[in-house]
This record gives structure tokens, C-alpha cells and sequence, in this order.
């Protein structure tokens, strides 16, 4: 389940980086279209549109024109009447599953694991590359990193767990920037133990790599 607007609201405050991104609310959207639409556009293509209270990629649309915007709102509207639309980021996708500390130890976050989209069909990891097709995604866990960027990224998910006052467990989902950047994409609160869910629910469980599970909860 995610709730993205209050996520990156939490994390616009300078705890991480987020990409530009821009909220419409139901009210705007029917008295404020043209303001609205100013505003994203001022975000360039391509963008993402998205509910923001939703999971799985259920609403989300990857618009590349103008004429693909107002069709993509609609559709994330369909799920819920606030939506929000990301500025499109390039970067590989690198996750990081967190598990929370018994009795107020600290959290600990695995080893992070990538997805790539191998088919061009799909323009981003979407439901049916998630769900459906068994060949339009590779996952890669560990991710391809150095280590330094490795370990920098596994203290950045802990990082965001604590912003939000996670508890539990939760998977942090970065871009990894041609620059060298972390941009965080966003928090799934509470991420599926689907083979393809990038959370790996037995930690005692080997990984190797292209293999659709999250890499082991490191013991220390």
C-alpha cells in the first residue's frame, strides 16, 4: 500500500531527494483544470500520472505528449480523486526491503536488488510486467553497485523508514542516476511476498542473482 503524496511530502523536507513532482486534488481537478494542467506540464515529458493512495502500479500511466495527459489523470482519478504526477527520472531501478528492530533496536535493510524492463512493450515496470508477462522484467539481487553505493543506499532506506516512523517492515524504491544520484521514488508500507515483490519474507533464504527475490536481511 502506498500513500505517495504524504511520503514525499515527509521527504521534501530535506531528509531525501525527491524528483519534482506535482499534486492535484479533486477540487482543483474540477475547478482549476487549466491552472492544473499549467503546472504539470511545467514538469516536461515524460512523466508518470498516479493515484496517490494506491499499489501494485493499479492507475499509473507513463505519458510522453500532451495529448496522452488528460486520458492518463482520468485514469488515475479512477482510483482515487488526488493524484500525482512525477517528473520522469532517469536512473535505474534499485529497491531495498527494511525490516524493523525488535523491543526499539534499529532497523535493517537488506542488500538492495534492481529491476530492469526488457521489453520494450512496456515502458516502465507496470501491472502486467509485474504480474502478468514472465519475461518482460530481470531482476537482479544483489543490484550491480559498489559497494559504497550499496551500503549508502541500505543507510538511505533505514533513513526513510525512520522519516515515516515506519514500523514493521517496509521496501524503499530508489533511482540510481546516471550522476551518482539516490532519488527516492518512493515507500511501499507494506510490499507483497509475491516472487516478484522484491521483499524476500525468509531472510535465511539464499539469493543469487536473476532471481525475482530480495537479497538476504544482513544479521548485523
Amino acid at each position: 500500500c502506498l500513500v505517495l503524496l504524504g511520503v514525499l511530502g515527509v521527504f521534501g523536507w530535506g531528509v531525501l531527494e525527491v524528483g519534482p513532482y506535482e499534486v492535484v486534488t479533486d477540487r482543483q481537478w474540477t475547478h482549476e483544470r487549466e491552472e492544473s494542467l499549467k503546472r504539470i506540464t511545467a514538469l516536461g515529458y515524460p512523466m508518470f500520472v498516479k493515484p496517490t493512495r494506491a499499489g501494485s502500479s493499479f492507475g499509473i500511466t507513463k505519458v510522453d505528449k500532451f495529448e496522452e495527459l488528460v486520458p492518463a489523470i482520468e485514469e488515475a482519478r479512477l482510483h482515487d480523486a488526488k493524484i500525482i504526477v512525477e517528473a520522469g527520472i532517469v536512473g535505474r531501478e534499485i529497491e531495498c526491503g527494511v525490516l524493523d528492530g525488535h523491543h526499539g533496536d534499529m532497523p535493517r535493510a537488506s542488500y538492495p536488488g534492481e529491476i530492469e524492463v526488457v521489453d520494450e512493450d512496456h515502458g516502465f515496470y507496470d501491472f502486467d510486467a509485474k504480474y502478468i508477462s514472465k519475461s518482460s522484467a530481470v531482476t537482479r539481487c544483489p543490484a550491480d553497485l559498489p559497494k559504497d553505493m550499496q551500503e549508502r543506499l541500505r543507510a538511505l532506506a533505514v533513513k526513510a523508514f525512520l522519516a515515516l516512523d515506519g514500523e514493521g517492515l517496509s521496501r524503499a524504491d530508489f533511482f540510481y542516476t546516471p550522476d551518482g544520484r539516490l532519488v527516492i521514488n518512493e515507500v511501499n508500507t507494506m510490499p507483497g511476498f509475491t516472487p516478484i515483490s522484491m521483499y524476500n519474507p525468509n531472510p535465511n533464504t539464499p539469493n543469487t542473482p536473476n532471481t525475482p527475490n530480495t537479497p538476504n536481511t544482513p544479521n548485523t
